[in-house]
């Protein structure tokens, strides 16, 4: 699966424990996080996506994380979620993404990041979005609510930060979440009404 070409496009949401602003973000990603671990959810919705030939358009991921205090000094907890509306074709092509066994930016983080990994499961996807409000809900394993954080000056638009490293994209809306929940994976996280950071952005990935 590794030689296979891949693409995948659509939209990302995530959330972790760390305060808003994450200071990860804009210290790339060198700074301590809030705690003595970073727990993230980041999840996928593909628009349009192929691996091989098999058509992923349409479903969802999610990747989960645990870092130490500084990020960028690996040592990660990494696992994965592919959405149960997958045929089995489906899942393996996507499993293999998610997994970071077909490169792309999950391959970069599993080989550069990662001493942990707990594998993939598969699970429905409930994603969402209506207007700067978004959503996940996947049983067992992960929820979250986050809002974009308004400018005044832009109409109803969110805050942005430009020219980030995130692996999504180097541009994120900013966002503060209402609730996160992370009891899969062994992580036991659950956090309500902190206003802890969020994000949401589109992204492209290929490999």
């Amino acid at each position: 699966m590794s030689g296979t070409n891949w693409r995948l496009s659509g939209e990302y949401m995530e959330s972790c424990n760390c305060d808003y602003l994450c200071p990860c973000i804009y210290t790339n990603p060198q700074a301590p996080a809030t705690f003595d671990h970073c727990i993230a959810a980041l999840i996928f919705r593909i628009d349009q996506g192929q691996s091989g030939g098999v058509n992923l358009d349409g479903l969802c991921f999610a990747l989960v994380i645990r870092s130490g205090k500084v990020m960028a000094d690996g040592g990660w907890i990494f696992a994965g979620v592919v959405d149960a509306r997958a045929n089995e074709a489906q899942r393996l092509a996507l499993s293999a993404i998610v997994a970071g066994e077909a490169g792309g930016p999950p391959g970069m983080i599993r080989a550069n990041l990662v001493s942990d990994f707990r594998g993939i499961e598969i699970k429905p996807i409930d994603f969402r979005i209506e207007g700067l409000k978004r959503g996940v809900s996947i049983p067992d394993v992960l929820s979250f609510e986050i809002e974009g954080m308004v400018s005044r000056t832009s109409g109803g638009e969110p805050f942005y930060i430009e020219n980030t490293s995130h692996p999504a994209n180097k541009r994120l809306a900013l966002a503060r979440a209402k609730e996160l929940h992370v009891p899969g994976f062994g992580l036991g996280l659950t956090m309500t009404g902190k206003g802890n950071n969020g994000h949401f952005a589109p992204f492209a990935w290929a490999a």
